[in-house]
């Protein structure tokens, strides 16, 4: 199976995206699903038409509901014989559950998806339709759309560019004396010892649950090890869990222990949330994709992502690390194909795209978008910056990726490097 990974932005390519404006999308991806029903044969074709039906949109970000329905609402004044409706499930369920609920084709008409595995499981199982020819490409920025393309077929529209990388609290780096990110890791350690001696949580992470555990993974491998598709290696072989540039990402979780708070290994990600979003945490370690929802928890301080740079700062390959996630398509056993292509068309004209992505606070992968959300602009610098797409997803066997950020979990609940090294690669090895 072949895997697609993209190569870091230059700085030229990410200034040609990002627009006159300065504000245009330029966004990155998480790889989608494709094609049929499930078994053999080519993908078909999607289903153009008049719109009409009762169209099902399933994905993942319930935190989105209200911009959807609003969105929703002019879509209906657009198409008014179309009856469009959500059908949301949490993250973890989703990717665990989506292939096997979407692939009937009584919901998820329109569907979103994860890149990585659950993107190859799609193409599979054809569940994806082939947009190929569909004239709505023309909309997204071609660099980006290759999150959901595989074997020169265009199956899903990477819609949303996310920094995989923790949020942080700029009024409590200031306090602590910190204007500027540390660019190595003696320096992110000092920068943790400072705000522990103000008084707060360094870092909150969520290490009780792994779809959000395993975001601080990216940061952590993408500068230690030799190559940028290191993932990819462990699961064919070529790497090994127990290869000193894993020991190292292992020894500084250890060392990573006195900066997060109590019982880091069973915290869920709600009360992370709170923790940051009250003050009481200066770094939230997910990502950018819970801007808006730190916002919903009363939050009223300046916001931006730091990547933990891991090495030495001449060392560093990459200055962060990005994914392009919610990979839109059409369900290739849908009845309404059309209706569900006009939802596409839909939320990919420019003036919709920035209504979704100010009111969520996403970048995107649409062209032309105006970004007014002050999130947005604060975190927008980073579309031009060295950033790697986000290492986790290079994972397509879900067991080994859980084993080797388990492992991660692991050290910091107690576990020597070593062991946890050795138990994480021998559940790579049985799954090989």
């Amino acid at each position: 199976m072949t895997t697609h990974h993209r190569p870091s932005y230059t700085r030229r390519d990410l200034l040609r995206l990002v627009g006159i404006t300065g504000l245009a999308a330029t966004t990155a991806a998480c790889a989608g699903p494709g094609g049929d029903s499930g078994g053999s044969g080519a993908p078909k074709a999607v289903q153009s038409g008049k719109p009409t039906g009762e169209v099902s949109f399933a994905h993942w970000r319930g935190e989105d509901r209200q911009t959807f329905e609003q969105l929703m609402a002019a879509f209906a004044a657009k198409y008014p014989d179309v009856k469009i409706t959500q059908d949301i499930a949490p993250s973890n369920d989703y990717n665990a559950q989506a292939l096997q609920r979407l692939r009937g084709g009584n919901v998820g008409d329109a569907f979103a998806t994860f890149r990585g595995a659950q993107f190859e499981n799609f193409v599979k199982a054809q569940v994806y339709t082939d947009l190929s020819g569909s004239d709505l490409l023309s909309r997204f920025e071609p660099g980006l759309l290759q999150a959901g393309a595989q074997d020169g077929k265009q199956y899903g529209l990477p819609y949303q560019v996310v920094f995989p990388m923790p949020l942080y609290n700029v009024d409590l780096f200031e306090r602590a004396g910190v204007t500027e990110p540390p660019a190595d890791w003696d320096g992110f350690l000092a920068l943790c010892e400072k705000l522990k001696g103000q008084g707060v949580v360094p870092i909150a992470w969520p290490g009780g649950e792994p779809g959000n555990a395993g975001q601080l993974f990216n940061s952590m491998v993408s500068n230690n090890a030799p190559t940028d598709d290191m993932c990819t290696k462990i699961e064919n072989g070529e790497a090994k869990c127990t290869d000193d540039w894993f020991l190292k990402t292992l020894n500084q979780y250890v060392q990573l222990r006195p900066y997060f708070q109590p019982n880091p290994t069973g915290t869920a990600v709600e009360p992370a949330q709170q923790l940051f979003a009250t003050g009481k945490a200066a770094m939230l370690a997910t990502g950018s994709y819970h801007l808006a929802a730190v916002r919903g928890l009363g939050a009223k301080f300046p916001m931006n992502v730091i990547a933990p740079i891991t090495t030495s700062k001449d060392q560093a390959r990459n200055e962060g690390v990005y994914n392009a996630t919610f990979i839109l398509g059409v369900n290739a056993r849908s009845d309404v194909q059309p209706a569900a292509l006009a939802w596409l068309d839909f939320l990919s004209e420019p003036a919709n795209a920035a209504t979704y992505a100010n009111a969520t606070a996403q970048h995107l992968s649409v062209k032309g978008i105006d970004y007014t959300n002050a999130d947005l602009k604060a975190t927008q610098p980073w579309l031009t910056r060295k950033t790697l797409l986000a290492p986790r997803y290079q994972f397509l066997d879900l067991d080994i990726r859980n084993a080797v950020e388990g492992a991660c979990v692991k050290v910091v609940g107690g576990t020597a490097p070593e062991q946890a090294a050795e138990e994480a690669q021998r559940i790579v090895d049985q799954r090989r």
